[in-house]
């Protein structure tokens, strides 16, 4: 199989790292309009560059890994999609062009996969097990952050898209979140918010949201996001009369109560897990490879995605519900 990877930033290049280790006879090509970031895929992976789309169909690409920056994701989708590529996108952080996408791929019978990375992740994946399991009504406390210039530090955070308010860092968080939230305890149907401006950062946006979050069967949840914490935080506390369960964000971070015992178990998930050492400690390469492998694998088997831009427009609606409240109070 022949794949064009569409933006070589970090995110692109990890795409093109764990594909080549998924299946090193898959030929990859790059797209990029920075000539720094082709050179340095070319030294890094040793892959093709392309000046365009035209060129890589021509080369005979089959599939697209749409990896740019978010507002620029729909009308690459549409392209790649008139030019009969499958397409793998990245979050879109926007809804921009869904119903044309969506129509596009249903005319040329293609794929169009949207990652949903925490959805591919084991302690995800356990989680949502045990929730199910237990049923019921929950409550749970949520805070996911990081201080802003700690996520690119290699570059300016004004030269990175969570910088322009539209597609900031605090919600790209939410909508990284919000999939697994909808997934393991239901549609959110309402929510309250409060805002934080308490950072030193020159943002046009609140650095920090507080939410309260109703679902459908009663669960509530207390969430909060940021982009101020100096240290990557990632805490779960899920809670009912049948299930206490913790996470910390990281691969060995599950813990569960054994309500007989009254002792707190670690729940091991992972035989071995891969971690780039450029990334905080709670990001582990895994679910990404995995959701790749689960794009090949619906290309090939016709597999079900676990998500999707039908389920992703849910949670773009309440996205913008939310900023809805924050932004123009």
């Amino acid at each position: 199989m022949k794949v064009v990877v569409i933006g070589m930033g970090s995110m692109g290049k990890r795409r093109i790292r764990l594909m080549k280790k998924y299946d090193p006879n898959i030929e990859i090509y790059g797209i990029d309009s920075s000539k720094e970031r082709q050179q340095e895929a070319k030294d890094l992976f040793n892959i093709t560059i392309c000046e365009s789309i035209d060129e890589a169909v021509k080369k005979g690409c089959t599939a697209a890994f749409v990896s740019a920056s978010p507002l620029s994701h729909a009308a690459i989708i549409q392209e790649c999609l008139k030019k009969n590529l499958h397409v793998f996108t990245e979050l879109n952080v926007v809804s921009d062009g869904y119903d044309l996408s969506l129509k596009l791929a249903e005319e040329h019978d293609k794929i169009l996969f949207l990652s949903s990375t925490f959805l591919y992740r084991s302690e995800i994946k356990y989680i949502r097990k045990r929730v199910n399991e237990v049923g019921g009504q929950f409550a749970y406390f949520y805070h996911v952050g990081q201080y802003l210039p700690d996520w690119h530090p290699w570059e300016k955070i004004q030269d990175f898209f969570v910088f322009d308010k539209r597609t900031n860092g605090v919600r790209e968080i939410l909508v990284r979140e919000l999939p697994w939230l909808t997934e393991t305890f239901g549609d959110i149907v309402s929510w309250h918010v409060e805002k934080s401006k308490i950072s030193k950062l020159e943002l046009d946006y609140p650095d920090v949201y507080f939410m309260i979050f109703n679902h459908e069967n009663g669960t509530r949840g207390c969430v909060m996001m940021d982009v101020v914490a100096r240290k990557s935080s990632i805490n779960l506390e899920v809670i009912s009369e049948d299930l206490y369960l913790t996470w910390d964000g990281t691969p060995t971070g599950v813990k569960e109560l054994n309500i007989s015992t009254k002792e707190e178990e670690e729940i091991l998930l992972y035989d071995s897990f891969e971690h780039n050492s450029n990334y905080a400690k709670n990001i582990v390469e895994d679910a990404y490879s995995n959701e790749i492998a689960a794009f090949f694998d619906q290309i090939e088997h016709g597999t079900k995605p676990i998500y999707d831009f039908k389920k992703d427009q849910h949670v773009l609606d309440i996205m913008d519900g939310i900023e809805e409240d924050i932004l123009h109070e």
